[in-house]
């Protein structure tokens, strides 16, 4: 028997089987359960009533395969991100995730699967639910279900992997993911150039996404009332690639065009925009043709915007009184999503929005099938699932 742990106490098991016991337990009891990784997105989602037991994956920190020559690996879901970046370097490969991780890293590879968190390198490599070919989990009625496998091409079942990703731990815990990894780019360099016209920098993001570059990313910016167009090349050829690159920006009549080759503090620049720590943070989704009226729409909120020009995913960061006006002056059909924001703003501001009816049913009965007795982070997800 595993032994519970009292109110306001963290849960830390050490192996699958007592995280799985700890979920059962607390469902026979109807004992509210929130889990977490490292807790570096603890203040995302809706807020939700203070939980019987907090369940961490903090002590699940094995990686349990690394295949350098099938280019995967197994971690369990309590291991940091930024460690695991750095055994996959000595082998001269990566995981494609690049996320803020927080103070000293300490973001894990479950927290970020479960909060379909993600970089820069999004452009190129895809979302968490991209990268993980398999998973294990444990279901709220404790049982330890296992998805996928640690082989990139199968397509057998349901990829319920996918469904996992992005759920925020309502539907079970994240015990660890097989992953795909990718050859770590030899060499990096970055193409950028700016204005203050928001058609301008849009037209200039849609055609670089036309171009025949495999860029490793393509970002855009907007701060105090200028835009910024980044693309990132990596290999041996970076430099000229950004080179080519530079010139399709100038014949765009963006401004102060520039080839960087250390180029890693603009990409750490972006990446640290996509958190706020005083004012609202917002995930929006748009298509990327419509960038122009998100960019005049984050100007007229003083907000500021870093973003994944190519797929229309941005992170708007303004102060909380201004959220109702952004997402009123955003275009049709956008979606937005609050992120980091006092509890108390969050409270008044769903911060998922209001959703589509016909999805937000599905979403409910997806949540019944897999957690019945309604124990894994209740009423943090969307319409308070």
């Amino acid at each position: 028997m595993v032994e519970m742990a009292t109110a306001l106490q963290p849960a830390v098991p050490q192996t699958f089987e007592a995280a799985a016991a700890t979920l059962a337990q607390c469902s026979v009891a109807g004992t509210a359960v929130r889990i977490r990784g490292a807790g570096t997105k603890l203040g995302w989602g809706r807020p939700a009533d203070p939980p019987d037991v907090e369940l961490r994956s903090t002590a699940l920190t094995e990686i349990v395969e690394h295949n350098a020559g099938d280019l995967t690996a197994i971690m369990e879901a309590g291991v940091p991100l930024a460690r695991a970046q750095q055994t996959f370097a000595r082998a001269g490969q990566m995981l494609a995730l690049d996320p803020p991780t927080g103070a000293d890293g300490a973001a894990t590879i479950g927290g970020i699967v479960a909060t379909g968190d993600s970089g820069p390198l999004r452009h190129r490599y895809g979302a968490p639910r991209d990268l993980v070919v398999g998973m294990t989990f444990a279901l709220g009625d404790g049982t330890i279900a296992r998805t996928g496998s640690k082989v990139i091409k199968n397509v057998a079942g349901y990829d319920l992997a996918k469904l996992f990703a992005g759920s925020f731990g309502t539907l079970g815990m994240i015990l660890s993911v097989s992953v795909r990894l990718h050859p770590l780019p030899a060499t990096t360099a970055t193409a950028l150039g700016s204005t203050a016209n928001p058609d301008v920098l849009s037209a200039a993001a849609l055609v670089l996404t036309a171009a025949p570059f495999e860029f490793e990313a393509l970002d855009v910016g907007w701060h105090a009332g200028r835009g910024e167009l980044l693309a990132r090349c990596g290999g041996t050829e970076a430099a000229r690639r950004c080179k080519r690159a530079a010139r399709l920006l100038r014949e765009q009549e963006l401004e102060q065009i520039d080839v960087v080759a250390d180029d890693e503090p603009l990409w750490e620049r972006q990446r640290a925009r996509q958190r706020s720590t005083h004012g609202a943070l917002i995930r929006l989704a748009a298509r990327p043709s419509q960038l122009a009226s998100v960019l005049r729409a984050v100007a007229d909120c003083d907000g500021t915007l870093v973003g994944r020009a190519a797929l229309g995913c941005s992170f708007v960061e303004l102060e909380v009184d201004a959220v109702g006006r952004l997402r009123r002056a955003l275009p049709p059909r956008s979606v937005s999503i609050v992120l980091d924001a006092p509890a108390e703003a969050r409270r008044e501001l769903d911060p998922w929005g209001s959703p589509d009816a016909g999805a937000l049913e599905l979403m409910r009965r997806i949540k019944a099938r897999f957690d019945p007795t309604g124990v894994c982070n209740p009423g943090l997800f969307v319409g308070g699932i």
